[in-house]
């Protein structure tokens, strides 16, 4: 059930910005079961994202979805922005060419 609000809570998020013209769905894909899922979409504005969740240690008390996913957009700039990132039992772990790096301890 967790994967399932995850994915539903992706799919929101990848929804909710305006939009100032008609876009269209190139692609989507999608394929969720018990364990896990797979999703891949792509729009005619740039935007593509995808994602594949494992649930972890399934019935035990350290059950958690490990999520591998990434995503892409054209911002204002015209420039396209990607973003890689790992969710799982150790939080949301983003990486992506224009985000600031953490100086070494």
């Amino acid at each position: 059930m967790k994967f399932l609000i995850v994915f539903v809570a992706l799919f929101a998020v990848a929804l909710a910005g305006p939009v100032a013209n008609e876009v269209q769905l190139l692609k989507s894909e999608a394929d969720v079961h018990a364990t896990g899922f797979n999703y891949a979409f792509e729009t005619s504005d740039g935007n593509k994202q995808q994602a594949q969740g494992d649930l972890k240690n399934a019935g035990t008390d350290d059950e958690a979805l490990a999520v591998r996913g990434s995503f892409s957009f054209v911002a204002d700039d015209g420039q396209t922005y990607t973003i890689n990132y790992v969710a799982d039992e150790n939080g949301y772990q983003p990486q992506g060419a224009h985000l600031p790096v953490a100086p070494e301890a």
